[in-house]
């Protein structure tokens, strides 16, 4: 069952929507869907659907909501995926990881799943960085996040697991930046990165000629095993 749900913020004086994704049974914990610069687009509804399918409660919240509420952009469409470079460099990001707090805190509280998780594409896979280092997230997973390689001065803050997919051919994360986030995570007890070799941003999105097919099952069963682990 799928449906929207508005979430308060932290202040309480504002509130947002998200797309939750609801399992058949009792879920076994939550997962946090962090959306692209695209917003929750269908791609990340499936995201969701796929979760939910898995057992978890899925939830999406719409992080673009104080620049456009609702956006849905489709990365293949060259006008719309610059509209997103825009609404991306427009971005609180530091307001959109008290926004993922509510929502963690809206699953533990109103929906009474204590274990929550998270996953992240692109920008939302720094997001995923940037929440396993600044809440009590139980566990978090980046697929291709951009610029990590300046949020490793946070690092220390990393109490939970967190798993990175990082492909070696990233047109938004160049070999420097790729050798950064392993000589600084690599010894990190709690994080776990995996490359791809050859491989470019987007290759595990659900629709669109960015997915490689073989890539994506293989980095989606490595997060689908990381979750049971850790959400367990």
């Amino acid at each position: 069952m799928t449906e929207t749900v508005t979430i308060p913020t932290l202040s309480g004086t504002e509130e947002f929507t998200a797309y939750v994704a609801r399992p058949a049974e009792r879920a076994k914990a939550a997962i946090l869907v962090i959306q692209e610069i695209f917003g929750v687009n269908a791609g990340i509804r499936r995201k969701c659907d796929k979760l939910a399918e898995e057992g978890y409660l899925a939830i999406a919240p719409d992080l673009f909501w104080r620049l456009e509420p609702g956006v849905e952009l489709d990365p293949d469409v060259e006008p719309e995926f610059q509209r997103a470079l825009d609404l991306m460099g427009r971005f609180n990001q530091d307001q959109g990881i008290r926004d993922i707090e509510a929502t963690i805190h809206y699953i533990r509280r109103e929906e009474s799943v204590p274990k929550v998780g998270c996953v992240g594409y692109c920008l939302g896979g720094r997001l995923a960085f940037m929440t396993a280092a600044r809440t009590d997230i139980d566990a978090s997973v980046g697929y291709y996040g951009v610029g990590i390689d300046g949020l490793l001065g946070e690092k220390h803050a990393i109490a939970n697991p967190l798993m990175l997919h990082i492909p070696t051919e990233d047109g938004f994360v160049d070999k420097n930046t790729q050798k950064a986030m392993h000589e600084g995570l690599d010894d990190h007890p709690k994080v776990t990165l995996h490359d791809y070799e050859g491989l470019d941003h987007g290759f595990a999105t659900e629709f669109g000629k960015r997915r490689s097919e073989d890539a994506a099952q293989l980095a989606d069963s490595r997060t689908a095993e990381f979750f049971a682990r850790h959400l367990g």
